[in-house]
């Protein structure tokens, strides 16, 4: 479609996760930019593409420039991102430089990757009786000048924590519920390498050093996370 590009969100990391419109598109590309750091190599793979960029490093207006120009020669354009594009995924900026330049967009929606945290975990992010809403944040950093971590944590409820595994002792230390609450730490969810650690505000930290997590790793604190059959009030699903 001549003046048009397609924000795709690839999924968490396993290439079957990707929806079926994210796959026809991805198969139809003429032109695939991607973010290399972050999406499973063989989903790339899978794209038909003649041209495929990976974006790691480029600048904004080199991605925005390589996007229009082919754009303009009436090529299919798919942009991939990993996850779903509307977590932390700096779409609108790229819209909105597109759309500056009359290039319109939809966002083909993924599947998160803390959904994929929470399938490796066996649990539900909001569980009767636990947590009835779930907090998605992220700590302080390059990109961030402050965080709320520790104001959030104060509702008790499910929290979702991206971005955080370098700062994991910090992000922990922030947090204000019992040292005991259950707590972990989902590396490279879905993908063939994924590690599941479980603790608690207490050792966690500890516990993903000692396994050798650096970064790429979701850390989910609350009750659903070690969420036993006394834990949990049985849902009125099941009569």
């Amino acid at each position: 479609m001549v003046g048009h590009v397609f924000f795709v969100g690839a999924g968490p990391g396993d290439p079957d996760l990707i929806t079926v419109r994210g796959l026809d598109l991805l198969t139809s590309a003429d032109l695939l930019v991607y973010a290399g750091s972050l999406v499973n190599p063989e989903l790339v793979a899978r794209s038909n593409a003649r041209e495929k960029a990976d974006s790691w490093g480029m600048a904004l207006h080199d991605i925005v420039d390589l996007m229009v120009s082919a754009v303009e020669a009436g090529k299919r354009v798919v942009r991939l991102h990993s996850g779903d594009p509307s977590l932390y995924g700096a779409i609108v900026e790229q819209i909105a430089a597109l759309e500056a330049r009359g290039i319109t967009v939809t966002v083909v929606p993924g599947v998160s990757s803390m959904f994929g945290a929470a399938a490796a975990l066996q649990t539900q992010l909001t569980l009767r009786g636990v947590s009835d809403s779930v907090i998605i944040t992220r700590p302080a950093g390059n990109t961030l000048e402050h965080d709320q971590i520790r104001e959030l944590s104060r509702h008790g409820t499910t929290m979702v924590v991206f971005l955080g595994t370098e700062h994991i002792e910090s992000v922990l230390s922030k947090v204000e519920r019992p040292a005991d609450t259950p707590a972990a730490i989902v590396y490279h969810a879905t993908w063939p390498d994924q590690k599941v650690i479980r603790g608690t505000i207490a050792d966690l930290a500890a516990k993903a050093r000692a396994a050798g997590i650096e970064k790429t790793a979701l850390i989910i604190i609350g009750g659903v996370v070690d969420a036993t059959a006394s834990s949990f009030t049985r849902s009125d699903l099941y009569g």
